[in-house]
């Protein structure tokens, strides 16, 4: 168990500056594009999840270029699953918010009683939010899954 602990930090294929270069600079690009999915998802293809999938797999690249220490200093367990609720949330929360206020499941137009904006309007800034909601938990799913199954669920600040 304790070697096992050990040798999470480490990189078993060793030090390769070129790939952790690449990584470096990568890395920031990659989250701008998964952030760029996620706020177009409503006017074009893609959304929270493939937004989700591009973000968590920015740090799936952090931990196979360097390892899963510098990966969790990027984003710590703590966050990732305040990050991960935080997105269920805001899903569940605009859809029972359209609920309580007298439409159905997801029916952003009743959201229109709150603010007065035109049905279309509420309809985009609904879908936004839901898809923002979505992004986080999938990028949050993600990252977890990863970090798991790669530590064998030791991870130094546990579950």
């Amino acid at each position: 168990m304790k070697q096992l602990q050990e040798q999470v930090g480490r990189n078993p294929e060793g030090d390769n500056q070129i790939i952790r270069t690449s990584v470096r600079l990568l890395v920031p690009f990659i989250q701008l594009y998964g952030l760029y999915v996620i706020v177009h998802g409503h006017y074009s293809p893609g959304g929270g999840f493939q937004g989700g999938v591009v973000l968590g797999s920015s740090f799936i690249l952090l931990a196979l270029a360097y390892d899963l220490k510098t990966s969790l200093d990027f984003m710590s367990e703590r966050v990732n699953n305040l990050l991960g609720n935080i997105g269920v949330l805001i899903y569940v929360g605009i859809a029972l918010l359209c609920a309580l206020l007298g439409g159905l499941f997801l029916d952003y137009a009743a959201l229109a009683r709150l603010i007065t904006m035109a049905a279309e309007e509420w309809h985009s800034l609904g879908i936004f939010l839901v898809e923002l909601g979505v992004g986080l938990a999938v990028m949050s799913i993600m990252a977890s899954l990863f970090w798991d199954l790669a530590s064998g669920g030791d991870l130094e600040e546990g579950l």
